[in-house]
């Protein structure tokens, strides 16, 4: 056979990969493997962009406004985590450098949350995330709870231990209560109140309470709960009962921004009550995802069969952690942040986002459509819900179809109900990040403006539309009921019905 005649004859899609093109392979023109491992393997730039075209319909992170998560580092950051990547951080008489730079950021940070001179004694872990580090600090509540009823004669294992918080606190609470066997007493939100107040604490407290976790920064609108206030409370409750009842912080959005934007407001330990202060590196620390940090007020404040010691890596490894193995990165990338920006330099990052902020939220209130449920105080975000339309149109349409709509653009603006007792309340939020700038922004408030003229158009109704209907259809279904005849509508309405 000439060469000419078996070139002709040759599948196309055969075994012969030495032309080495990607969408030439045979792979490109197969299912990509999904329930069963494959018998054989695919070249690696094939594999790589099959994976990448499962990704092509993702969202683009900068757009994502829903997270608190960082979306954007330096590249020289970027560097060290790639250089970093296959280092298991537990391995600490193998990477100890990386062990020596874990403990600088916790003694950095403990300084920052006012922790009283402990330098290289400060106490705490890098964790994957503030859900870890809140696992932990609940865990050391309720030992430590265990330790008192002990030593006031009292077998705890026939007790029932609780937690008091808001119903604001993030779901990784409620798992925490539930995988720890903790009762968890949450004090309802209401319309217009989305915090812990002081007064809600002390009727739930009782010597089974473990402690009292308050939120540095709400999940649903970025306010703070009023801690001091609740420090207070407590300590008045002590005079009159006795009752020592300790606080956490749950500072995983707040951790990073109220040392830099609120340097006067009391909620960290500087409140002798503080015994645990959990923060997110990878939301305000400026990270990427897998990184929280728990902290502890001292030494004393942790309890003791919380830590765990192994030897079978080659020395003496202290845990605190949940898991074992995990990546050295994103704790190199953290202490990247805080030599790189420093103090003046987180500062600054937090007054343009809360400029960012303001710009956004005015935008709004200007717009007429919507009133502002977020704080000035607090996480820079915007939560926003509708108000009754200006021009008293009826809305057929809520804060869930306007995030949708958003979507069309590439916006991920979530739309969600308030926690347990006020979840009547449709809200939508923009979390500002650091890579959010006011030109980016601007483009976000004219794609809302233009979501909002589709959605009048489309999806509401005049009040001469509603007399319209009233008179051509309400009316005239009364006065000549319209069995086996057409209903006429006025030509000039264009709304829902």
């Amino acid at each position: 056979m000439s060469e000419a005649k078996r070139a002709r004859t040759t599948s196309p899609v055969g075994d012969d990969d030495t032309l080495q093109y990607t969408f030439a392979s045979r792979q490109t023109a197969s299912a990509i493997p999904k329930y069963v491992i494959p018998n054989n393997g695919e070249p690696a730039a094939v594999a790589a962009q099959l994976i990448r075209d499962e990704r092509m319909l993702d969202r683009n992170p900068r757009m994502n406004l829903a997270s608190f998560v960082t979306t954007w580092m330096e590249p020289e950051c970027e560097a060290l985590i790639k250089e970093a990547l296959n280092v298991n951080f537990v391995d600490m008489e193998q990477y100890p450098s990386c062990t020596e730079i874990q403990n600088r950021c916790v003694a950095i940070l403990a300084d920052l949350y006012h922790a009283k001179d402990l330098g290289a004694k400060a106490v705490g872990t890098a964790a994957i995330g503030s859900s870890e580090a809140i696992m932990l600090c609940t865990l050391s509540m309720k030992m430590k709870w265990q330790q008192r009823m002990r030593a006031a004669g009292k077998d705890p294992s026939g007790l029932k231990p609780n937690l008091i918080m808001g119903h604001n606190v993030q779901v990784c609470w409620e798992k925490a209560t539930r995988y720890f066997e903790i009762e968890d007493r949450f004090v309802h939100l209401e319309e217009g109140k989305y915090t812990l107040t002081p007064a809600d604490v002390a009727p739930l407290v009782d010597e089974n309470t473990i402690g009292v976790a308050v939120i540095l920064g709400s999940t649903y609108n970025g306010e703070f709960d009023d801690i001091a206030g609740v420090a207070k409370e407590l300590d008045a409750l002590q005079e009159r009962t006795g009752l020592d009842v300790p606080m956490h912080v749950d500072a995983a959005s707040g951790g990073f921004i109220a040392p830099f934007s609120y340097p006067d407001l009391v909620w960290d330990f500087k409140i002798p009550r503080v015994v645990s202060i959990n923060v997110s590196g990878h939301k305000y620390g400026l990270v990427y995802p897998g990184l929280g940090w728990a902290i502890w007020r001292n030494a004393e404040a942790l309890a003791e069969s919380l830590v765990f010691h192994t030897n079978y890596l080659g020395s003496d490894q202290p845990s605190i952690t949940l898991n074992f193995s995990k990546g050295a990165s994103a704790i190199i990338a953290q202490y990247y942040m805080l030599v790189r920006l420093g103090r003046d330099g987180y500062t600054r990052i937090m007054a343009n986002l809360r400029i960012v902020a303001d710009h956004f939220e005015q935008a709004l209130v200007r717009t007429g459509h919507f009133k502002i449920l977020s704080k000035k105080v607090g996480v820079p975000l915007v939560a926003f819900s509708l108000t009754d339309h200006p021009s008293g149109h009826k809305r057929m349409y809520d804060e869930f179809q306007l995030s949708d709509k958003l979507k069309e653009s590439g916006w991920v603006l979530p739309a969600y109900t308030m926690a347990p007792n006020a979840e009547h309340v449709k809200l939508l939020r923009a979390v500002i990040r650091e890579d959010m700038s006011r030109a980016l922004m601007d483009h976000l408030i004219d794609d809302i403006k233009r979501a909002i003229e589709y959605l009048d158009h489309h999806l509401s109704i005049t009040p001469k539309q509603l007399q319209e209907y009233k008179a051509d259809v309400i009316e005239g279904f009364v006065k000549k009921p319209p069995f086996g005849r057409r209903l006429a509508l006025s030509k000039s309405f264009k709304g829902v019905c």
